[in-house]
């Protein structure tokens, strides 16, 4: 279907208006919720337990992780294909799935129950790009997709937070989850009810965002040919973040553990409320550029300072000036300018420059597919060549390199593009 003939069809809709900020707050709270079925567990030690004498939890970590990989494998086809009218059940379906998974896990004994948290990966591995394909292609997306990101940087806090509470009040570790997902079920159907209530982006979103039809295999090999490299160096920088912010979320009692603060659980929410909301101001004002190609440069830069600020903490926090509760919040900060700005607006931008046809949940599912499979080998490495008291500093040796590495890729990436934009150009300026 051409934009001409989505335009056509959207004019029966383009009556119904919706308010931005209603379509920001249903989105993160869908994703919020959706975290409360995911990553309370990792709040428990499980110390006392072990499976062929691998730490538990480790186990548990790795084997959703691997459910999560496989559920953005599946996406690449699913999501980018996802017709708007089904989102909402699928939701459903796939929270509810999560949900008797966790049960599953309470009730079915070691080690057999593990495959239940495959499951609950499996299971809520797509609700992103569910939720994503509701906010994309409009005028304020970069504005309601950073909520979206905003949400999941506070929920994992708030998720260990809510676990460790229930910890304490005498829930048994392996109940607690399930538990916890209760907790989580009553908003998690409001905000989805109130997702279902927002029309699709209007024909003026259209016109200055390009439209975002379902996808085919022509569609998707096209896309990726015609960017390859570029993508290529996108795709690798967020292998590499997704890997450090994976670490730094399922091992945070660890990591604080090792920097000494311990015994808060309320310490997990209150250092991503900073992190959140400076990546929430920044990544919002990239909306304020109505030129896509600037845009998407921008924010590359605002990628590099990212990595800059993450870098700096570092350094200070070696040469003892700061505490680590600030080392914490600098190096999110740091991961997430860049993580979050993939999601909100290079992704985006890019289409939208471009103009052709495809969706960002086609091109954010490749990156989640490789991002989680690299923190499956890294996690599945470190279950077997290390122990429990290197932790900090395996968390620290590897944010350096990430560090680094990313940005070498970026810098590639920048360069691809800013060529490519240049030739077309001169394309453009020789053919009129």
């Amino acid at each position: 279907m051409t934009n001409k003939e989505l335009l056509s069809n959207i004019n029966a809709t383009s009556d119904k208006h919706y308010s931005p900020l209603v379509l920001m707050i249903a989105a993160f709270g869908v994703y919020f919720c959706m975290y409360g079925f995911r990553k309370p567990f990792t709040a428990a030690s499980y110390s006392e337990l072990d499976i062929f004498g691998i730490d538990y939890k480790s186990v548990l970590v790795t084997s959703q992780i691997v459910g999560y990989l496989l559920s953005k494998a599946i996406g690449v086809k699913v999501i980018s294909e996802m017709e708007p009218q089904r989102r909402i059940s699928t939701l459903l379906v796939l929270v509810g799935l999560a949900l008797a998974s966790l049960l599953l896990l309470a009730v079915v004994p070691l080690p057999w129950n593990i495959v239940f948290i495959f499951i609950n990966g499996l299971s809520l591995g797509m609700v992103f790009g569910l939720v994503l394909g509701a906010v994309e292609g409009r005028r304020q997306t970069e504005i309601l997709a950073a909520g979206l990101c905003a949400s999941f940087i506070v929920a994992d806090g708030a998720s260990k937070s809510i676990g460790s509470m229930l910890l304490k009040a005498g829930v048994p570790d392996l109940w607690m989850p399930f538990a916890a997902g209760l907790l989580f079920t009553p908003p998690f159907l409001l905000f989805t009810w109130l997702l279902s209530r927002i029309p699709p982006p209007g024909a003026d979103d259209i016109a200055k965002r390009s439209a975002r039809p379902p996808m085919t295999r022509a569609d998707r090999r096209l896309l990726l040919s015609n960017h390859a490299f570029g993508l290529t160096t996108i795709i690798g920088c967020y292998v590499l973040l997704t890997v450090l912010r994976s670490i730094r979320a399922d091992f945070a009692p660890e990591i604080w553990r090792g920097l000494g603060l311990t015994g808060e659980p309320a310490i997990f929410t209150r250092s991503e409320i900073f992190v959140a909301a400076g990546v929430l101001l920044v990544s919002s004002l990239v909306v304020l550029i109505r030129d896509n190609r600037l845009a998407f440069f921008t924010s590359i830069g605002i990628s590099f300072s990212g990595f800059t600020l993450a870098g700096a903490g570092l350094v200070v926090w070696q040469g003892g000036h700061i505490g680590g509760f600030l080392l914490m919040v600098l190096i999110g900060l740091g991961l997430y300018l860049p993580y979050v700005a993939v999601h909100t607006s290079i992704f985006e931008r890019l289409i939208a420059m471009t103009g052709e046809r495809g969706n960002i949940g086609y091109l954010m599912y490749i990156a989640d597919s490789f991002g989680y499979l690299g923190y499956a080998i890294v996690m599945t490495g470190r279950n077997f060549l290390q122990s429990e008291g290197n932790f900090i500093q395996f968390f620290l040796n590897v944010t350096q390199y990430v560090i680094i590495s990313a940005a070498i890729l970026l810098l590639a990436g920048w360069i691809f593009f800013s060529r490519q934009q240049a030739y077309r150009q001169r394309v453009i300026v020789d053919e009129t």
